[in-house]
């Protein structure tokens, strides 16, 4: 599979910059051939205007005719330079010839002539391009009025030259500029994408394990912004490593002590027994702490795997499941847990179907926790019930007990792992209970509540969006 080929910034950036300048150039290079050639034409017609009107001066009307002064050294000026010929004519009425070249080119037929004026226009004479000055000069008698039409044209080459010498002359110096612009823009790029270099360095000469943060202080704000939202990312891990390190180590000495308390029941038991001593209550009694020690380390290695799975990296998919049903079984495998305590347990509003989007076992475990910890927490004779309110597009999820509750300042560092509270029935658990109740309800995009049930107890809550 082909990917698609990526341009570099700085490619970005010389291509933005520098084709934009080339369109610009190319556009004043347009500009300034109009222009000259403008002007050129502008100097043509001024030669051919004045040498229509010294030609004018020389046809003098002569009773019903004209009269022409019209020298052989004036004509042979006029044609002297066969590169730039002047040809001209005259002619009265303006289609009738009188005197120069016969082929020369009519006014456009739009035009609307009026005596003493001379007009301008381009036409092609004998497969030149040329540029024609047109005067028409009043002639005849008062009572045989008529034009004269005085002609004069001239090849466009010369203005064509003129207009492409100095196209050549200004397009030199901005072809010149446009090369020193596209240096300079090239080096000010180079030295603008320097920090990101310098920042490339840093990160990629680090080992995995270094995640000080990168130093930008002279760099420019946009770098710098940059690195700082790096050297966020980096807090952020480290704190995720320290932690995970934390966990380990609280793992581990969580373990240590039921195991070793458990090893040394288990040898004491082991040597009285041998030693046949007639004391079988206390061996039993011994026993029994060896059995609590076991449950104790089944219990945290569970709830270790609980979390492990709940962590975000499990990489778990949610899929549609009826949350009331999930509520009543759970319920029902935790009523014998809850009558060998003396403790009502119950459902509340779980007759009808509630459809969420969820993981199944990651919501079986937190349910379990929070009816293991209510159960735990709550004295003999005392309720826990599980609450299933709905609302529009929306159900909230209730285990409420009437134990001894979580005091207010303590109800932020009970989601910490390994920590337990001050509360009555302290040294009962492992204190993962609610850290993996709020990971789980973190995949499922929600948060976990802690309010205080009437009269007294805790009342845990979260809410879950209902699919349509």
């Amino acid at each position: 599979m082909s990917h698609p080929r990526q341009l570099s910034l700085r490619r970005q950036l010389l291509l933005w910059l520098l084709l934009p300048q080339l369109v610009l150039w190319l556009a004043a290079a347009y500009l300034a051939h109009a222009m000259a050639l403008g002007y050129s034409n502008e100097v043509i017609d001024r030669s051919l205007a004045k040498s229509s009107r010294a030609l004018a001066r020389q046809v003098k009307p002569f009773g019903n005719g004209f009269y022409v002064d019209f020298p052989q050294a004036a004509r042979e000026i006029l044609e002297e330079d066969p590169n730039d010929r002047v040809y001209y004519m005259v002619s009265s009425p303006p289609n009738a010839f009188l005197l120069g070249e016969p082929a020369m080119p009519r006014p456009p037929a739009t035009l609307v002539p009026r005596a003493g004026t001379s007009y301008f226009y381009n036409a092609a004479m004998k497969k030149l391009e040329v540029r024609v000055a047109a005067l028409y000069l009043n002639a005849g008698t008062p009572e045989r009025p008529q034009l004269m039409l005085v002609q004069v044209a001239k090849s466009r080459a010369l203005s064509a030259e003129l207009a492409h010498k100095i196209l050549f002359d200004m397009g030199l110096p901005l072809l010149g500029l446009m090369l020193l612009t596209s240096v300079l823009v090239w080096a000010g790029i180079s030295r603008g994408l320097s920090p990101l270099r310098s920042l490339r360095r840093s990160v990629e000469n680090r080992s995995a394990r270094d995640l000080a943060p990168i130093e930008a202080e002279n760099a420019p704000s946009e770098v710098r912004a940059l690195a700082t939202a790096i050297n966020t990312l980096l807090a952020e891990v480290h704190g995720q490593v320290a932690q995970q390190r934390r966990f380990i180590a609280d793992a581990a000495h969580q373990l240590r002590t039921p195991l070793a308390g458990l090893k040394s029941q288990s040898e004491l038991v082991h040597s009285e027994l041998l030693e046949a001593q007639p004391d079988v209550q206390r061996a039993c009694r011994q026993l029994e702490q060896v059995e609590t020690s076991v449950e104790r380390s089944i219990r945290l290695v569970n709830q270790l795997l609980a979390l492990a799975r709940a962590e975000p990296e499990a990489g778990l998919q949610l899929a549609p499941l009826d949350l009331a049903q999930l509520a009543r079984e759970v319920s029902a495998e935790a009523v014998p847990r809850a009558l060998a305590r003396n403790i009502d347990l119950g459902v509340e509003g779980g007759e009808e179907a509630l459809p969420v989007s969820g993981h199944a076992g990651l919501l079986r475990e937190l349910l379990a926790n929070l009816l293991d910890n209510a159960i735990q927490y709550t004295p003999p004779g005392g309720e826990v019930t599980v609450q299933l309110q709905r609302g529009p597009g929306e159900v909230w999820l209730r285990v409420t007990d009437n134990g001894p509750g979580i005091p207010s300042g303590e109800r932020e560092r009970v989601f910490e792992r390994f920590y337990r509270g001050s509360a009555e029935g302290k040294g009962k658990g492992c204190g993962l209970g609610l850290a993996i109740v709020q990971e789980i309800a973190r995949r499922h995009q929600t948060s976990v509540t802690l309010s205080d049930s009437v009269p007294h107890g805790l009342s845990v809550a979260l809410r879950f969006v209902l699919l349509s």
